[in-house]
């Protein structure tokens, strides 16, 4: 099973990373889009620039597991 995953992703934990954010995104605009009250109770927008950050030191992170050369 791990094995099917890993190959979907082309063994990259980068993509594996911006497919779970694309997701996430997906749920997000859907929930807005149905209930904007709902959204705004659930994601303070204060949280957005903690999100941000910690998506960029993820996503650095992942990056560097595959780049040999850094």
């Amino acid at each position: 099973m791990w094995q099917r995953i890993r190959e979907f992703f082309r063994d990259s934990e980068t993509i594996f990373w911006a497919r779970l954010q694309m997701l996430g995104a997906a749920i997000i605009a859907t929930l807005a889009v149905f209930d904007p009250m709902l959204f705004s109770n659930y994601i303070p927008t204060a949280y957005l620039p903690i999100y941000i950050f910690i998506s960029g030191i993820i996503t650095e992170f992942a990056r560097r597991l595959r780049a040999k050369d850094l």
